[in-house]
């Protein structure tokens, strides 16, 4: 960025203190279009050509009527607008070729952009339906300066079939304004309201019913808007153009929210000639494990999710995740986690022509607690199952390998719940997770096996509030020879509310030697329900 030399306005002041943030704004005019030629002619079409076919128009239902949604550069040409009713343009256009909208497919097309965009930086946002911001303050130096990244990307954006118009600017509102409605390009601080000045009322992304009024009393660049009085325009037109205009100048903040987490460590590697097998990956992901391996330990921590991408030539990416059981460093057990996940999405990974980029990323990550080992060989056999469960997770999925754990819960289904491994902190953890539930089962005050939900049994007790004599359950009678309770478990307010009735819970045998858990739901009294009985689990 060139030097600049102290001035008195307020705006260039400002823009000055932010001018480190550098905001790439792309713009896809023809997105729709776009992807159905590459459907019907290729990724290359616009390098070969436009074949000869008739303009091209995507049409949708508004205001009871069918309309065009959008053209492509052909329509355009012959005079077709968005809005006009179809039948107006066919007889412009007879040869007309009108397709649906399909929304879905163009968002599809436009997050697939901005996973390709993800080479030049992570910080990638979606702007609407056909746009894109680039947050690519640090980045510049490492693709040659401002000029020759938005150059190649637009140059790389044209050989893959994608019409784009881009800039580059201190302020996100700046670089959309030009983008849309200016020549591009890259903005220097000087020159940036001198360039916004000469751009429409529109560029500062104002709603239809805010410049109608403005075009009406005269103001139709954003040039008359900036020497008037801003208190007259706030009171006439409402606070929303001197919002946009701040946010263009750089005087009020536009924070961009990427798409996707920023992770917390990365590392790549760009090809000179790609790779297409499975080990070559792998050997890529295991270097890369290493460089990022310095990093951790400076930080003292481990990785607990890691992302490997891998750019195809053609500008697909594929994203590949594998979570961990407890905290990682270890670069050859990284490299055996996605040799895992590869092994799984093995049909759905086309390498195509090769990947030109492998990227390994960390997520998330946690503290990592380095332990003396002793004698008794429990941190290996700790390290193994972290190590056989992270495999299992990775091959099948998070759902494949449950693990016990214990709520803070004294209501007995809600007080044991099944968990992915991966969500529990540490190998630790979970082998003492697994001895709290050896030692409640072991106590015997709980069945081995609990119904859910509890199902209602006919019971008859000899007075109100004793264990019951007999119960009727699944067509089948038992008489009770032994009962031990009750045990009263009240309900949790907090979840289940004030009037939730408490359970009575007794410990049955009859007289075949089967052992069941009984509750009582409710109190006898006279202004309470009549309680019922229910059996929640079977002891043997």
């Amino acid at each position: 960025m060139t030097a600049v030399s102290t001035t008195s306005n307020p705006a260039l002041s400002l823009l000055r203190k932010s001018g480190d943030q550098r905001i790439l704004c792309l713009w896809f005019p023809y997105l729709p279009a776009d992807r159905v030629a590459r459907q019907r002619w290729g990724r290359s079409w616009l390098s070969k050509g436009r074949p000869e076919h008739p303009p091209v128009v995507f049409a949708g239902r508004s205001d009871n009527a069918m309309r065009l949604s959008f053209l492509d550069r052909e329509a355009e040409r012959v005079g077709l607008r968005k809005g006009q009713g179809v039948t107006e343009a066919r007889a412009i256009c007879p040869t007309l070729d009108i397709l649906p909208t399909d929304p879905a497919a163009d968002r599809a097309l436009l997050e697939a952009l901005a996973d390709w965009c993800d080479r030049y930086t992570p910080l990638v946002a979606l702007d609407a339906a056909d746009g894109l911001y680039l947050d690519i303050t640090g980045c510049c130096h490492l693709h040659g300066g401002e000029r020759a990244l938005l150059d190649n990307v637009l140059s790389n954006l044209f050989a893959l079939g994608i019409e784009a118009r881009g800039a580059i600017s201190a302020a996100a509102g700046l670089s959309w304004a030009v983008a849309h409605f200016g020549d591009g390009g890259v903005i220097d601080i000087d020159a940036a309201q001198d360039v916004l000045a000469r751009l429409p009322t529109a560029a500062l992304r104002l709603p239809a019913d805010v410049i109608g009024p403005l075009d009406r009393v005269g103001l139709k660049s954003i040039g008359d808007l900036l020497p008037l009085p801003r208190a007259p325009l706030a009171r006439r037109f409402g606070p929303l153009p001197l919002l946009r205009l701040d946010q263009a100048l750089g005087l009020e903040d536009e924070p961009i929210s990427p798409r996707l987490a920023v992770p917390m460590l990365s590392a790549e590697r760009r090809l000179f000639d790609p790779v297409q097998s499975e080990e070559d990956i792998l050997a890529l992901a295991a270097h890369l494990a290493g460089n990022l391996k310095e990093g951790l330990e400076r930080r003292g921590e481990g990785g607990r999710l890691f992302a490997l991408l891998l750019f195809r030539v053609d500008g697909r990416v594929f994203r590949i995740q594998a979570a961990t059981s407890a905290p990682l460093r270890d670069p050859e057990r990284i490299a055996l986690l996605f040799r895992e996940r590869l092994s799984a999405v093995h049909d759905d990974l086309d390498a195509g022509y090769g990947f030109e980029i492998v990227r390994l990323c960390v997520l998330t990550g946690e503290p990592f607690e380095t332990a003396q080992e002793d004698f008794s060989a429990a941190a290996g056999e700790n390290r193994s199952l972290s190590a056989f469960a992270d495999r299992i997770v990775a091959r099948f999925g998070p759902e494949s390998l449950l693990a016990a754990t214990l709520p803070e819960s004294h209501v007995p289904e809600r007080a044991a719940v099944l968990s992915p491994v991966t969500d529990i902190l540490d190998s630790k953890q979970a082998a003492g997770l697994g001895r709290q539930a050896t030692a409640a089962i072991a106590q015997g005050d709980r069945p081995l096996r609990l119904l859910a939900p509890p199902e209602p049994v006919e019971a008859m007790a000899g007075i109100p509030e004793d264990a019951p004599r007999t119960f009727r359950w699944r067509r089948g009678s038992h008489r009770i020879t032994r009962a031990e309770g009750p045990e009263r478990i009240a309900g949790e307010w907090w979840i289940d509310g004030k009037d939730h009735p408490a359970r009575d819970y007794f410990r049955v045998e009859d007289d075949s030697g089967r052992r069941y858990w009984l509750f009582r739901e409710g109190l006898y009294g006279d202004d309470t329900p009549l309680p019922r009985w229910f059996i929640h689990g079977v002891f043997a």
